[in-house]
């Protein structure tokens, strides 16, 4: 398959080599004056990942786009009805592809990103998602993992995970796009609120944090019209290894720095998350208390201590109401 990619981050890299490796014909999109594609043209790495020749660089959009079979998509989570108004502006209509390899929820429509992209765009499109755990740094040294592609589009699910499936990801059919959609952007939340359980000195409190957590998100995905089950595979709690104890998670880092009163000057998705879970917890009538104290603590000044010690003040309830 002829692929782009748009992120030229270290997901976007990452897709890029790893999609390289399993035979694909890759070009990375991005501005040319941003720091990841400066440094992919003048060395062929940035830090992490180092891209192989085979991989096309492009920093027009309309000429990365125009002739490929799929676009992957790996930015931050709130420019994405953005990007798409810029490839709308590119006005020729043609049908493509999409894999979003991102996770989040547009903060101000409460949209799941393939939402964004399905009402915003003013050209034919189909969606796919790519989510599950792993980390840069692990597949670059050849760390094996299992991951989900999900789509409403049978046909383009199945083409994806058999084109893309190698023996470094094992990919799983996903059977519930809203529920891994909406898994994969909360597990970011939890990964903060883990973050801030090791700034406290409170670790040991992971355990009962990713039990409890996993059982809030479920409650929100079955409101929403999801399986309930997706917040127990791959999309959410499968991936809590690399969110709440990996010293890769910018989620989890982002927290205990923030526990420790010092700024984290990276992208943590879940901060963005955190304000979209509080919005739909109110428009689903959802009780989502973990999720909750972490946007109390970073949307309303509520001390972070205060706010996450404050759950064990809530009133007994048996442990699967």
């Amino acid at each position: 398959m002829k692929i782009t990619v748009i992120g030229a981050g270290r997901w976007g890299s990452c897709i890029a080599w790893y999609l390289d490796r399993t035979g694909h014909d890759i070009t990375i999109y991005g501005p040319k004056d941003t720091p990841d594609m400066i440094a992919f043209s003048t060395t062929r790495t940035n830090g992490l990942i180092t891209i192989p020749e085979s991989i096309g660089l492009s920093y027009d959009l309309k000429e990365a786009i125009s002739d490929v079979d799929a676009v992957v998509i790996s930015i931050g989570s709130q420019g994405l009805r953005s990007l798409i108004d810029e490839i709308n502006a590119l006005e020729d209509n043609k049908e493509r592809t999409f894999i979003l390899c991102m996770k989040g929820i547009e903060i101000e429509s409460g949209m799941r990103l393939t939402e964004v992209v399905e009402s915003q765009a003013k050209f034919p499109v189909r969606v796919a998602v790519w989510i599950g755990p792993g980390h840069v740094q692990e597949f670059y040294r050849g760390i094996p993992n299992c991951m989900i592609i999900d789509s409403k589009d049978e046909a383009l699910k199945e083409t994806l995970v058999e084109e893309f499936s190698s023996d470094l990801i094992r990919f799983y059919y996903g059977e519930d796009l809203l529920g891994n959609e909406v898994g994969a952007a909360a597990k970011n939340v939890i990964g903060i609120a883990a973050g801030v359980l090791d700034g406290l000195g409170v670790s040991s409190l992971k355990g009962a944090l990713m039990s409890r957590g996993t059982r809030e998100v479920s409650r929100l995905i079955k409101a929403m019209g999801g399986n309930e089950l997706s917040a127990y595979g791959l999309c959410h709690l499968g991936d809590y290894e690399a969110t709440v104890f990996s010293q890769f998670s910018h989620n989890r880092m982002f927290g205990e720095m923030y526990a420790k009163g010092e700024k984290y000057d990276k992208l943590a998705e879940g901060y963005y998350t955190a304000a979209a879970l509080h919005n739909l917890c109110k428009k689903y009538d959802v009780e989502m208390p973990i999720c909750e104290a972490v946007y109390k603590s970073l949307y309303e000044g509520v001390d972070v201590k205060e706010s996450l010690f404050g759950l064990f003040k809530r009133s007994l309830k048996k442990e699967l109401w």
